[in-house]
């Protein structure tokens, strides 16, 4: 099983083709949806990497998970109806539970350690932002956009001119979603716990990254397979 994948692979096909692999480009803090479309030797200057650590792990995920993870066709193989439904079934009712369950978790832990800990009172802030939007984006999604693009796909859009700028607009707003998790990420120094913690304090920051993973697939997904089919 030769590794298929050099420094000159954009990040995201590695992404494509692998899909844990973007498990490994969130540790290195390489983002993999909106900055993807550049060599994997790119991120690694960026980011001030070591090439052979990187590729390393790379290696490793793919010679654990390629075979079980080609069956996916989901990520670019399939129509563009099934990548739609995948979308809202797994990545948008979930990301809708996960904000309702860890709301009063954020409000909960700003108010006890927000005066001990100030950067609680950014994240507090910072996170029902993000609420408020990505919940007004995916209801724009499954209302609007989602039908335009089943309608791109078979031919039938009126305006295509219309639904191409709405696509935009989509990016847009994953462009400015995934600003507000790395201003969370920088404000909590990669969810790093003070020793002071207590448990909820740790469940908030491990829900939270958890949520930035969810996140960047959701936008992943439609950035770098979906939308680009009718541009």
């Amino acid at each position: 099983m030769t590794f298929p994948f050099t420094t000159n692979t954009l990040v995201k096909d590695i992404v494509n083709e692998l899909p844990k692999t973007s498990d490994i480009f969130k540790k290195f803090r390489i983002d993999f949806c909106c900055g993807g479309n550049i060599p994997l030797s790119q991120a690694i200057a960026e980011n001030g990497l070591n090439e052979e650590d990187l590729m390393n792990e790379l290696k490793a995920v793919y010679e654990k998970y390629s075979s079980t993870e080609t069956d996916l066709d989901v990520w670019t193989k399939s129509d563009s109806t099934t990548i739609i439904d995948h979308v809202i079934n797994h990545y948008h009712r979930t990301s809708e539970e996960e904000l309702a369950l860890l709301s009063p978790y954020v409000t909960k832990v700003s108010r006890v350690h927000g005066d001990s800990h100030p950067e609680l009172l950014k994240v507090y802030e910072l996170f029902y932002e993000f609420k408020k939007e990505l919940t007004e984006h995916m209801a724009k999604e499954e209302a609007v956009v989602f039908p335009l693009i089943k309608q791109l796909a078979n031919g039938t859009v009126e305006n295509r001119e219309e639904a191409i700028n709405l696509i935009v607009e989509l990016e847009k707003e994953h462009d400015h979603a995934g600003e507000l998790l790395r201003q969370i990420r920088a404000i909590t120094s990669d969810y790093a716990l003070p020793a002071d913690a207590c448990g909820t304090y740790t469940l908030v920051y491990k829900r939270l990254e958890e949520l930035e993973g969810l996140t960047f697939m959701h936008v992943h997904l439609e950035n770098n397979i979906l939308f680009p089919r009718y541009f």
